[in-house]
C-alpha cells in the first residue's frame, strides 16, 4: 500500500467539554464560535481504499494507540457540533477503549490474538480483528521513572480548561509516583525555563506545580531542547525516561514549521527518551502537529477535555508511560486465491512501505504495559469461499525491546471460521461498533448499511467487560450524534 497521508493543514474548530453528568462525560455548557474562525489545525488525510490482493498482496503499517481523537470528538459532540472530518481518526476511536485480550505467555512482551467474523455493515464482507496486548506489570515492578514535564505557560494557557487542567493531571501522575521515580518541570512561553530540577521530593514537586502560571508567547522548540537536556542529564539506564509535553496550541517563536519540528523530534528520540504529547483547550490547538510529534518521538498523543479524562490518562492508563515494546510493525500477507479485496480501517498516517518492515531504522509505534491495541481489516472473499480452518492470511509482527535497536519477529495466521457477527467475541462486536460509529461520523463512503441505532444496539450488547465504564459512556455520544 502506498502512503496517502498529507501534511496539509486546515483551520477548524474544537469545543471543550469539562463537566460530568450522570451516565456521561457531560457537556460544558458554553457558547462557541464558528469552527473555521477558531484557528484550530488538523492534518488532512484520505481514508485507506480497498486494494486488490492480486495487485498488492502485502499490507504494512505501524501500530499505534493514540487516544486523542476520541476525546476531541467527544467535546465536539457534547458542544452540539459534529466534529470536522479530519479530527476523526477511526483507529483512535477504537483504541480509546480497553479490550479483554490475553497477556503474552511466551518470551515476547506482547500478546497477539486474531479473529475473523462477519462485517456488520456489509454482510458480503468479513472483518479481521488483530488484538495486541502489552505485558502487564505490577506497579511496584515498573522500572524507575525519569519524568520531565514540558508545560506551555504562554498567555493563552490561562483558561480554566488549559493550564489548571494540566496541573490537575500532573498531580494525578505525582500521586502514582514511587520513591524511586523523579520529576522535573520545564516551562516555555517567550523562552524556556526550568521550574523544577529533577527530584523525588513529592512536596517540592507539588509546590512547583501550584506555582505554574501563564503569560507570554510560545517558544516550543526551545522548550523541547531544554526538556531533552534535562531528561538526558537524569537518564536512568534500563529505566523509564519520558518527556510529557502539555500545550493548547501551536509554537509561534523559534522553529514552528511542523516538518522542522518533526526532524527535531526524530533526532532527539535517538537519546532513548520517549515522548508523550497532551493537547488541551480550544482556539489555537494544532492537533495535527501534536499527533505527529508523538508518532515520531516514540510516544502517544492524548487530548484532555476534562478532569475525568485527565484521570484516565494519568491514573487509569498509567501503564502507557512504561513502554514494553517499541517500533511495532505489522505486515499482512493475503492469499489472492481467497481474498479479493482488503482495506485497512484507519491508521492512514501510519501506513508503511513494504520494505520498511525489515528496516530496523524505520520508526514505528509503541506499546505500554498492559495496553491493548486493535487493528481491523475489512475484506471481500473471492468466489472461492474460505475453507473452514484454512489460513489465507499471514500476520507478521516486528518489535524492539525498549532498550534494543534490533527487532524481533512474531508470525501468526488468521483462521477463517465463517463466524456470524452475533456469535463473535464481545471484543470483536464492540470494536466493530466503534468502527462503524467512526465511519458514520466521517460520513465515510465505506460506512455500508449501518446507522446510529444499530451501533447503539451493538455497543449495549458488548459491555460485559467495561473497565471504568468507558464503553457505557460512549452510548451518550452515539445518541448525541444521531440527533445532530
Amino acid at each position: 500500500m502506498k502512503k496517502i497521508f498529507s501534511f496539509a493543514i486546515i483551520p477548524l474548530f474544537v469545543l471543550l467539554s469539562s463537566c460530568y453528568k450522570e451516565g456521561a462525560l457531560g457537556p460544558m455548557g458554553l457558547g462557541f464560535d464558528n469552527g473555521i474562525s477558531s484557528g484550530e489545525q488538523y492534518n488532512t488525510f484520505s481514508e485507506n481504499p480497498f486494494v486488490k490482493a492480486i495487485d498488492e498482496p502485502v499490507s504494512t503499517f505501524s501500530i499505534d494507540a493514540d487516544g486523542g481523537s476520541y476525546s476531541n470528538v467527544r467535546r465536539f459532540l457534547k458542544g452540539g457540533e459534529m466534529p470536522p472530518v479530519d479530527a476523526i481518526r477511526v483507529e483512535e476511536l477504537i483504541n480509546y477503549f480497553q479490550y479483554n485480550y490475553a497477556d503474552p505467555i511466551d518470551q515476547h512482551p506482547i500478546g497477539i490474538s486474531t479473529e475473523v467474523g462477519e462485517c456488520p455493515w456489509n454482510a458480503d464482507h468479513k472483518l479481521i480483528q488483530i488484538g495486541i496486548k502489552g505485558k502487564s506489570i505490577a506497579k511496584e515492578n515498573y522500572p524507575a521513572s525519569n519524568f520531565v514535564f514540558l508545560v506551555d505557560v504562554s498567555g493563552s494557557m490561562s483558561s480554566a480548561n488549559k493550564l489548571p487542567l494540566v496541573k490537575t493531571g500532573m498531580k494525578f501522575l505525582l500521586d502514582e509516583m514511587r520513591d524511586i521515580d523523579r520529576m522535573a518541570i520545564v516551562t516555555y512561553a517567550s523562552s524556556p525555563g526550568v521550574a523544577l530540577n529533577s527530584t523525588n521530593d513529592k512536596e517540592k514537586i507539588r509546590k512547583a506545580i501550584d506555582k505554574l502560571g501563564a503569560g507570554g508567547s510560545t517558544a516550543g522548540a526551545g522548550g523541547i531542547n531544554r526538556a531533552y537536556e534535562i531528561a538526558e542529564e537524569n537518564f536512568v539506564v534500563d529505566g523509564n525516561n519520558r518527556i510529557i509535553i502539555a500545550t493548547d496550541g501551536d509554537f509561534n517563536v523559534g522553529i514552528s514549521d511542523q516538518d522542522e519540528l518533526i526532524k527535531l523530534i526524530e533526532k532527539k528520540r535517538e537519546s532513548g527518551v520517549f515522548l508523550t504529547t497532551i493537547g488541551v483547550g480550544t482556539g489555537n490547538l494544532n492537533e495535527g502537529m501534536l499527533e505527529q510529534l508523538a508518532n515520531n518521538g516514540n510516544g502517544t498523543f492524548e487530548y484532555i477535555d476534562n478532569e475525568l479524562q485527565a484521570r484516565k490518562v494519568f491514573i487509569d492508563e498509567f501503564g502507557k508511560f512504561f513502554t514494553v515494546a517499541k517500533d511495532v510493525k505489522i505486515q499482512i500477507d493475503f492469499d489472492p486465491a481467497v481474498v479479493e479485496l482488503y482495506r485497512l480501517i484507519g491508521y492512514e498516517n501510519r501506513v508503511l512501505n513494504d520494505s520498511d518492515f525489515t528496516n530496523d531504522a524505520k520508526d514505528a509505534g509503541e506499546i505500554g504495559a498492559g495496553q491493548t491495541i486493535t487493528a481491523i481489516y475489512e475484506i471481500k472473499s473471492t468466489q472461492v469461499a474460505f475453507l473452514r480452518g484454512s489460513h489465507p492470511i499471514s500476520i507478521n509482527f516486528r518489535y524492539k525491546k525498549p532498550n534494543s535497536d534490533v527487532s524481533e519477529l512474531i508470525v501468526k495466521a488468521a483462521t477463517d471460521d465463517l463466524t456470524p457477527f452475533a456469535s463473535t467475541s464481545e471484543d470483536f462486536r464492540f470494536a466493530s461498533a466503534i468502527t462503524s460509529f467512526g465511519l458514520l461520523l466521517r460520513n465515510s463512503e465505506y460506512k455500508g448499511d449501518t446507522d446510529y441505532d444499530k451501533v447503539l444496539n451493538w455497543v449495549n450488547n458488548a459491555r460485559t467487560f467495561d473497565p471504568n465504564s468507558y464503553r457505557f459512556y460512549s452510548t451518550d455520544l452515539i445518541k448525541i450524534a444521531k440527533g445532530l
